[in-house]
């Protein structure tokens, strides 16, 4: 990842107004940054979110809140709780997202 055009600057989470996208079940609030190619997002998924797709985008994710469940389509399966992050490149391993509990992640894409 090349990091350019983005001047310092800072991001007040709470003024960025979410973007709502449903699941299969709950639903994810997306507070979202665009800066060059580089998303930054706050997200928050309500208890029982469960992925409506599987992903295959690269992301960096920190959990901040809750315990989040993520499943490789090679049927692999792995739990963040608060302080674990995962990293993974676009078009390595498909994965979805489920919580029972909701979260609070820190993504970057």
């Amino acid at each position: 990842m090349e990091i350019k055009n983005i001047p310092f600057g800072i991001t007040n989470w709470s003024q960025i107004t979410p973007s709502e996208h449903k699941g299969e079940t709950g639903v994810a609030l997306w507070h979202t940054q665009q800066f060059d190619n580089i998303r930054v997002r706050l997200v928050e998924y309500s208890p029982g979110y469960l992925a409506d797709h599987w992903c295959s985008k690269g992301h960096i994710l920190l959990c901040l809140e809750g315990e989040l469940h993520t499943e490789l389509a090679d049927g692999r399966k792995f739990i963040l709780t608060a302080g674990m992050s995962y990293q993974v490149a676009d078009n390595a391993e498909a994965h979805r997202s489920y919580t029972p509990t909701g979260a609070k992640l820190f993504i970057v894409d």
